[in-house]
């Protein structure tokens, strides 16, 4: 039963200066909402109340955000705007919040090795806020994660199919179809950010994860790349080398909105759905 997300939340956002420079990039909004409550709520509708998420010093803003406002609160109670905030106490009051500071940017996988502290020894979810994903069917990528763990017992990851011409901006997964009708494959090989022309596959990884707890020790081992960055590719390429990875591919639709394109495209597809556009 997986209990725990783990939210990396320490970066600093510069594709969205000066947005970024006094907001966390997980705080920008699409429309009313930001994009780490987008992240929690996904978390919630896949029964995970136990939120981790690691920060840094100048995320305090999302510490305050996910906390009662009893000033605000008063200000607004008994008028029509006290509807507004309904949405977010119910997030609190369903979800346990921790917390742990990143002393340095070094990759995914140093973040989540960061998380340690907060998950223990027992498997976890891991998701990036940027990465914001909406499903028609109605279940949320976790949730629909979390039914291909509890069917194979070991670390899966959210893939999708990109343009060759962006695949250099992820992670790729090369494995053996295992299950036609709910698109999953046994990891056999990975390879982190490749050019197009040493692209083995165009089957990219995307922000969600389920991950068994021994991913914390082959982190620790792993060395880091050229950058001087943890990747949490290299570590999952240690896992399938075992046969303990499957990739997902998910049914829904993401936003990148970690680019300001990608970010845009979330924002008036939102707006479209709320009948706003």
């Amino acid at each position: 039963m997986i209990k725990k997300c783990l939210f990396p939340a320490a970066g600093l956002g510069t594709r969205f200066l000066p947005a970024t420079k006094a907001v966390p990039k997980e705080m920008l909004p699409i429309l009313t909402k930001p994009l780490l409550q987008y992240a929690v709520e996904e978390a919630l509708s896949a029964n995970i109340t136990n939120i981790a998420i690691v920060t840094n010093k100048n995320k305090r803003a999302i510490e305050d955000h996910f906390d009662q406002a009893l000033e605000l609160e008063l200000q607004i109670k008994g008028t029509q705007k006290e509807e507004l905030l309904k949405e977010i106490n119910t997030v609190c009051n369903y979800a346990t919040f921790t917390y742990v500071r990143q002393k340095q940017m070094l990759g995914l996988g140093y973040a989540i090795l960061t998380g340690k502290a907060l998950i223990g020894n027992e498997p976890f979810a891991v998701h990036l806020a940027d990465d914001l994903c909406t499903s028609e069917e109605g279940n949320s990528v976790l949730y629909q994660m979390i039914k291909i763990y509890n069917k194979y017992q070991c670390s899966i990851v959210a893939i999708e199919e990109v343009p060759m011409n962006q695949i250099h901006k992820y992670g790729v997964i090369v494995g053996d179809l295992i299950d036609n009708t709910n698109n999953t494959y046994r990891v056999t090989n990975m390879v982190e950010k490749p050019t197009p022309k040493n692209a083995p596959t165009n089957m990219a990884i995307i922000g969600r994860y389920i991950l068994t707890p021994d991913i914390f020790n082959i982190l620790k081992q792993t060395k880091p790349d050229k950058g001087g960055e943890i990747q949490i590719t290299d570590a999952l390429l240690t896992q399938s080398k075992q046969g303990n990875v499957i990739a997902y591919k998910f049914k829904g639709k993401r936003f990148d909105c970690g680019s300001i394109q990608g970010y845009i495209k979330a924002t008036n597809y939102f707006a479209k759905l709320q009948g706003i556009m």
